[in-house]
C-alpha cells in the first residue's frame, strides 16, 4: 500500500441534549473531558495522549458523523484521496482549523457507503494512565474498534483487505461459504473495524478498552446506583469470537457502546484467521447466554459527508436468520 492507516481513532456522533450525554460519559462511564467547545463536548480515556477519541455534537437529527481513522504521514492523505476517487467515491476535504483539535482531514465514503475519515494530525493531552486518583466509573483507557452493519460483508471485506490494507483476524461463513460477519484490523489487536449482515451502511456500535474485567462489573454497580440500569443491554460475558469480555450499553440517544477487555494479540504475518460457523453457539456468547432482540434489529443511522443528512439503508443481499443465528 502506498498509505499506512494506524488504527481507528475517533467517533463523532450528534446528541440531543449535550448535558444529558456527558454525565453519561464522564459520570458514569468515567471518560475524561478534555473541553466542550461551540456546542461540542469532546471526551477521551484514561491512557490516551490525544485531545479526545469521542465527540458530542449537539443537533436535533441524531446521526454518526465519521469513523476517523488515525494515518501515518500527510501524504497518506492525498494517496487516500486518490484511492477512493478513482472508484468514483464521494469525498470531501476539510482544511486544518476547520474541525477543532484536528488538522487537515480527508472525509469520504466507503465502498458500503459508511462516511469515513482520515486524519494525521490531532492536538496532544496529558495522558492519565498513572492518575489512579481520576478513575471512575469504567475506567475507560483508550478507543478500541467500531462495528458497522453492511448489505454486503464480503464486498466490504474485499475493500478494506485489498485496497486498505486490512488484515482480518475472524470471520463468520454460512453453508454456501459466504462471509456473513468479519473482524479487520490495523492494529495489532482482533479488530479495529467489524462488519457484520444486516440494513445498512449503519453503525451497531463503537467500543473502548477497559484495564480488567472488574471495571465492566464495577461500571455496572455505579451504572446501576446513578439510575442507568435500563441502560445495560447486553452482558457482562465472553465473546467465543475474540475471547474478549464484554458489556454493551445504549446511551440517552440509543447509540451502543461496547465496553472490552481481553483480545488477544494478532502481529504475527503468518497469524491465520478463525472461521466461525454461523450456527455455533459459542461464536455469539462463549457461556450460552442469547443476545435480546435489541442487539440484533437496532442499529445508528450515518450522516452524508455534504448534506449531513441520513443516509438510506438498503436491505442485506444475504437473507436473514433467525435472531440467534446472527452475529
Amino acid at each position: 500500500m502506498d498509505f499506512n492507516i494506524i488504527r481507528i481513532a475517533r467517533t463523532v456522533i450528534n446528541v440531543k441534549d449535550l448535558d444529558r450525554s456527558k454525565d453519561f460519559y464522564v459520570k458514569a462511564l468515567g471518560m475524561i473531558e478534555t473541553e466542550t467547545k461551540d456546542n461540542c463536548v469532546y471526551l477521551r480515556g484514561l491512557e490516551e495522549h490525544t485531545h479526545h477519541s469521542l465527540v458530542l455534537k449537539k443537533s436535533e437529527t441524531l446521526g454518526v458523523h465519521a469513523l476517523g481513522y488515525k494515518v501515518e504521514k500527510e501524504e497518506d492523505l492525498d494517496r487516500l484521496a486518490e484511492l477512493f476517487q478513482s472508484k468514483g467515491l464521494k469525498t470531501k476535504w476539510l482544511k486544518e482549523g476547520t474541525q477543532h483539535a484536528l488538522g487537515r482531514a480527508l472525509h469520504v465514503h466507503d465502498i458500503s457507503g459508511m462516511p469515513l475519515e482520515f486524519f494525521c494530525k490531532i492536538e496532544k493531552a496529558e495522558r492519565l494512565l498513572q492518575r489512579y486518583d481520576l478513575y471512575s466509573g469504567a475506567r475507560i483507557q483508550r478507543i478500541d474498534h467500531v462495528n458497522c452493519a453492511v448489505p454486503d460483508v464480503e464486498k466490504a471485506y474485499n475493500f478494506f483487505i485489498n485496497e486498505l490494507g486490512f488484515a482480518c483476524s475472524e470471520y463468520t461463513t454460512i453453508e454456501n461459504g459466504s462471509i456473513w460477519a468479519a473482524w479487520l484490523h490495523r492494529k495489532q489487536t482482533v479488530h479495529d473495524q467489524a462488519f457484520m449482515n444486516g440494513d445498512g451502511p449503519r453503525l451497531h456500535h463503537f467500543a473502548y478498552w477497559l484495564p480488567d474485567p472488574l471495571a465492566l462489573i464495577h461500571c455496572c454497580d455505579v451504572l446501576a446506583s446513578l439510575g442507568y440500569s435500563q441502560n445495560i443491554e447486553r452482558g457482562p460475558a465472553r465473546h467465543g469470537l475474540s475471547n474478549a469480555f464484554f458489556l454493551y450499553l445504549r446511551d440517552p440517544d440509543g447509540y451502543r457502546i461496547e465496553l472490552y477487555n481481553g483480545d488477544y494479540l494478532t502481529s504475527d504475518n503468518d497469524f491465520e484467521p478463525i472461521r466461525w460457523d454461523l450456527n455455533d453457539p459459542r461464536r455469539q456468547t462463549l457461556w450460552g447466554a442469547k443476545a435480546p432482540d435489541s442487539w440484533f434489529n437496532e442499529t445508528s443511522p450515518f450522516l452524508d459527508i455534504e448534506t449531513n443528512e441520513q443516509i438510506q439503508s438498503m436491505s442485506p443481499i444475504l437473507a436473514q436468520r433467525k435472531p440467534e443465528l446472527v452475529i
